[in-house]
């Protein structure tokens, strides 16, 4: 195992023989690293904190610390970090609280660009993307496949769906809808589905048809959402891309951007 003689392992981490630990790194009690991880340089990792294989972390990232949440205690909350990671410069990602059920989480195959700050409790799904500076409140949920643009600012406790492409520098303080683009011009507005995303990811030209034509019926008919989402309802064969915009449609607590 390659350590530089200026990194600093507590006895307590556990790292196997394949990480690759780089100068001025820090790793403390409570840390566990999963094969062939590499850590380039001034990195610190606090505990309780479990980071998957293949994850390459670069500078000047912290990941584990103390969430910054004027409640916490020091109560023995984690970070979990999935495989296939890369997570760039300047990133924070802190533990969870007991009240958001103690862990902040962190998916498989994620790019996390420099900057980011990803809060307590947050989860975050497979394939996502977080571009720079994307900044993350405590308590949100990004789905699978989501795109968050840079500069974005995501309110505390809400939700991003999966497939969603989010622009540069929109403010989000509601739930986003899967399979949707969403921007900010004055205000920020859904403007249709992410059908270039949802082509890279191999959905059929019939899928893509069937969400477009959802979108049609919530977003340009006169109808209002309740409405819109009983006539989806009625409709035979909407598939199952349709269902789950449904369902999260109507598990929203903060409401959608339309």
């Amino acid at each position: 195992m390659p350590i530089h003689s200026t990194a600093i392992l507590d006895p307590g981490a556990l790292v196997p023989d394949s990480c690759n630990i780089g100068p001025y790194c820090i790793i403390g009690p409570n840390v566990e690293l999963g094969k062939n991880c590499r850590l380039v340089s001034h990195i610190h990792i606090e505990g309780p904190t479990r980071i998957g294989n293949k994850v390459r972390v670069f500078p000047f990232t912290s990941l584990g610390m103390a969430p910054q949440d004027v409640g916490y205690a020091g109560e023995p909350t984690r970070l979990e970090i999935g495989d296939d990671n890369e997570i760039r410069e300047f990133v924070t990602i802190n533990r969870g609280t007991v009240k958001g059920g103690g862990v902040t989480r962190v998916g498989n195959h994620i790019l996390v660009m420099a900057y980011t700050h990803i809060a307590h409790d947050c989860q975050i799904g497979d394939h996502v993307i977080l571009a720079n500076a994307a900044t993350l409140g405590g308590h949100v949920s990004v789905e699978e496949w989501a795109v968050v643009g840079a500069l974005c600012p995501v309110h505390q406790f809400v939700r991003i769906g999966a497939h969603s492409y989010i622009g540069g520098g929109t403010t989000i303080t509601r739930d986003v809808l899967p399979f949707s683009k969403t921007a900010a011009a004055r205000d920020t507005h859904a403007y249709g589905i992410n059908s270039v995303g949802l082509e890279r990811r191999g959905f059929t030209p019939d899928r893509i048809r069937k969400i477009h034509h959802a979108y049609k019926v919530l977003l340009a008919s006169k109808l209002n959402t309740s409405q819109a989402l009983e006539k989806l309802k009625s409709e035979p064969d909407a598939g199952d891309d349709v269902a789950v915009l449904i369902q999260f449609i109507e598990s929203s607590e903060r409401g959608v951007i339309k």
